[in-house]
Order: structure tokens, then C-alpha cells, then sequence
């Protein structure tokens, strides 16, 4: 899931997957930058999905890196066990987390990336502090715990101000959006500052995972790229 500030990443969430056939579905999106892995308890949120012995053998088998969002509460004792199975990202809600900073320390002491995800009404303000102890902040642009929802504009001002917290701090996060991506809401969630997307039925609802993986990114990076040449006050360059 390794994204720098100018390069968008499609990691599209198993959630949508076959989960009769899941080692075959991770085959289907070998370009991916990672494969996004909604764990959910019941408790956090209202449903169940897959828990650590599953995600220790996706990890096995999986093509891509596994970017591991943790829909749970005691996220706190749960979340340290993910990032021992080598899961590459494990992102904790902070709603879920006595101690974030904490976590977020830990989960790379044991060789993970570090992510952080708000809910939609959870705002991003108190939290920016933080940003040095991240390696990711994910918005949630739907509430969590159900795919298939539709993008919720509303939280692109959020993006929009944790864009221009990451790059006033000069710290390398980046800015995942998780909630209703399309080939049309991507544009807009890339031209607020998020490089980082999460896609269900885009890419598993497709005849061509793979394909549409790139033509999700293309649309992405071009959208992202407009926005980085005018947080940078670079005039693009005539054809």
C-alpha cells in the first residue's frame, strides 16, 4: 500500500469478492497496489465479516499487500496481533482506541504501517496532532460496516482539510477515502486530496477486475495530479 503524496494506489476491498473462492479473487486483482480487507465484529459495527485466522491465510496466498481495516471495538489489544500475521497496513478506527498514539506506535514497532480511520461524523480536526505517528488517515466517505453504500459528498471539505494538513506538516501520509468509489466519485475524491481508494463492486463488479483496477487508477492520478499542481501554484504546462 506504499503511496507517496503524488501517486494514487486502488486497493479494491474483498468485501465485494467471492468469499467461496477468495485465493481466486485475489488472483483477479494481481495489479492492485493492495487488497483492502474489511474486518468487522458485530460489536463496532453491525456485521460480521472475517477475523485474524482468515486474514493469516490471505496473507499467504494474497499477490498483493493486505491493507487491513479493523471494524472493531478493543482495536486496542486486536489490532498488534494483525500487524504479527505481516499484514502490510492495519488501519484502527480512533472511535475504537483508548490510545491511538500508542497503537499507532506499535503497530509499526512490528513492522506495519500505521492507519487511522474517522467516521463520517468524526472530525479530523482533533486528530491532526497525530499525523507524525501515521503512515495513513483513512475518511470514511460512507458510514462503515456495509458495502454497496453511496459516496458521501458531504466529506470532501474533510478531505479538503486533511490534504492541507499533510502537506502544511510535511509528513508522508497518505489520504485514503473508503466509501462509494466509482470511475465518477473517484474524480472528486482525487481532486480533494485523497490518493489512496477503496473500491468494491468498481473493480468485483466488473467482467474485468484488472482492467477496470487501471482505469480507476488512470482517472484517479490524472484528478489527483490537477490538484497537486495547485497546491503547488504550478501552471500545467501547454500540450
Amino acid at each position: 500500500m506504499s503511496a507517496s503524496p503524488l501517486n494514487c494506489c486502488i486497493n479494491p476491498s474483498i468485501l465485494s469478492a467471492d468469499f467461496v473462492n477468495l485465493e481466486a479473487e485475489l488472483a483477479r486483482i494481481s495489479n492492485a497496489d493492495a487488497v483492502h480487507v474489511d474486518v468487522m465484529d458485530n460489536h463496532f459495527v453491525p456485521n460480521l465479516t472475517l477475523g485474524l485466522p482468515v486474514v493469516e491465510r490471505l496473507q499467504k496466498v494474497s499477490p498483493v499487500p493486505l491493507d487491513a481495516h479493523l471494524m472493531i471495538a478493543n482495536v486496542d489489544r486486536w489490532a498488534p496481533l494483525y500487524a504479527d500475521a505481516g499484514v502490510s497496513s492495519v488501519t484502527f478506527h480512533v472511535e475504537a482506541s483508548d490510545a491511538p498514539i500508542k497503537l499507532a506506535r506499535e503497530l509499526r514497532a512490528r513492522g506495519a504501517k500505521a492507519g487511522m480511520a474517522l467516521r463520517p461524523a468524526t472530525p479530523v480536526e482533533p486528530y491532526l496532532d497525530m499525523l507524525p505517528e501515521l503512515d495513513m488517515l483513512l475518511i470514511m466517505t460512507v458510514e462503515p460496516g456495509f458495502g454497496g453504500q453511496a459516496f458521501l459528498d458531504v466529506m470532501l471539505p474533510k478531505i479538503r482539510r486533511a490534504r492541507a494538513a499533510v502537506d502544511g506538516s510535511g509528513v508522508n501520509v497518505a489520504i485514503q477515502v473508503d466509501g462509494g468509489i466509482t470511475e465518477e466519485t473517484i474524480t472528486r475524491a482525487a481532486e480533494a486530496g485523497a490518493n489512496v481508494f477503496v473500491a468494491g463492486s468498481a473493480v468485483y463488479g466488473k467482467p474485468s477486475p484488472a482492467d477496470a483496477i487501471e482505469s480507476l487508477r488512470a482517472n484517479g492520478q490524472l484528478a489527483f495530479g490537477r490538484t497537486a499542481l495547485h497546491l503547488n501554484n504550478i501552471a500545467p504546462q501547454p500540450a
